[in-house]
C-alpha cells in the first residue's frame, strides 16, 4: 500500500509542494484516509463530513464539492481495492508566523494507493500492546483528524510495536482511548462500549459506523469510559479503521482476550454493506 499510484495537487497531477504551505510548516490541516471497492469510496459522506467538520474546528474556510468529482477521477486507474489518502491544508503562508494571516486559499492533496485485503489470519485476532506514551488531553482538537499524529508516531516507534498489529493509547488519566491507527471496542455482557473522544482521540468513519449499525443488529452500543481493566475484564475486545473494517483483538500485551462473536458479526456484516 506504500507505492502511490497517482497524487493530485489541487486536482493537478504532481508531487510538488510549495514548501511555504502551511500543513508542512504547522500540520495545520485535516486528512481522512479512505477505503474504494470496485471504484467506490465507502462511506464517502461521512468522511467528506468529518473533514469539514475539521476545518471548521480549525477555522479553514473549505468546501467539499469539487472532491467528490477529483475522488471519482483518482478511482478511474484504481484497482480493485484502493485506499485515498485525502489532505486539506490551511494553504501557502501569506507570512511566517503562526497566525494564519491574509487572504486564505486552502490546499487539497490526493493519494492513491492499493489495498491489499486483509489476511484471512485476522479472524482469529491480533495481538496488540499497551504504548507507553500518554495522550494530551485537547477538547479543541479532540475527535477531528487533524494533520499533527506525532503522539500516534511516538508511540508506532516504541519498542515492541512492530511486533504486534497495534499498540493501544491511554490518555493523561488513565483511560483508554484508541491504537495508534484504530478505534477500540470492548464487549460486556452483550453491549459494545467504546472510549468518548470528546477530550482526545479521534472519532473514527468506522466507529460511527459500528455504533450506527450495533442497533440495526440488536446490540447495544454506546461511549463509555474503558480502562486497561475493564478492557481485561470484557467478554471480548475488537479494533476498527476505515481500512481494516472490524477486527477482533485476541491479546492485549500479556493478557488473552475472551473470542466471542459479537466483533466477526459486525465485521461480516459491515464488510457486506454497499458503501
Amino acid at each position: 500500500m506504500n507505492e502511490s499510484l497517482g497524487t493530485w495537487v489541487d486536482g493537478i497531477e504532481t508531487n510538488l509542494l510549495p514548501a511555504d504551505d502551511r500543513g508542512l510548516q504547522y500540520g495545520d490541516g485535516v486528512f481522512e484516509t479512505m477505503l474504494a471497492r470496485g471504484g467506490h469510496t465507502r462511506f464517502l459522506d461521512a468522511h467528506l463530513a468529518r473533514l469539514e467538520l475539521g476545518c471548521a474546528r480549525l477555522g479553514i474556510p473549505f468546501a467539499v464539492g469539487a472532491l467528490r468529482a477529483e475522488i471519482a477521477a483518482a478511482l478511474t486507474r484504481a484497482p480493485p481495492r484502493a485506499v485515498l489518502k485525502l489532505i486539506v491544508t490551511r494553504g501557502s503562508a501569506v507570512r511566517r508566523g503562526y497566525a494564519p494571516l491574509g487572504a486564505i486559499r486552502p490546499r487539497r492533496i490526493l493519494t492513491l494507493f492499493a489495498a491489499p485485503a486483509m489476511p484471512a489470519a485476522w479472524r482469529a485476532g491480533v495481538d496488540v500492546r499497551v504504548a507507553t506514551l500518554r495522550l494530551a488531553l485537547n477538547p479543541q482538537l479532540a475527535g477531528i483528524k487533524h494533520l499533527n499524529r506525532l503522539e500516534n508516531v511516538l508511540a508506532a516507534s516504541e519498542p515492541g510495536h512492530a511486533a504486534v498489529f497495534e499498540s493501544l493509547l491511554l490518555d493523561a488519566t488513565g483511560y483508554v482511548i484508541a491504537g495508534t491507527m484504530t478505534n477500540v471496542f470492548a464487549v460486556k455482557a452483550g453491549r459494545v462500549i467504546t472510549p468518548p473522544v470528546e477530550r482526545c482521540g479521534v472519532a473514527g468513519v468506522m466507529r460511527g459506523v459500528v455504533l450506527r449499525e450495533c442497533p440495526r443488529l440488536g446490540i447495544e452500543a454506546s461511549p463509555g469510559g474503558l480502562t486497561l481493566a475493564s478492557i481485561e475484564a470484557a467478554d471480548e475486545v475488537f479494533i476498527s479503521n476505515a481500512r481494516i473494517g472490524v477486527v477482533p483483538v485476541r491479546r492485549v500485551g500479556e493478557h488473552s482476550c475472551s473470542m466471542n462473536q459479537i466483533g466477526l458479526k459486525l465485521a461480516d456484516h459491515i464488510e457486506a454493506l454497499d458503501a
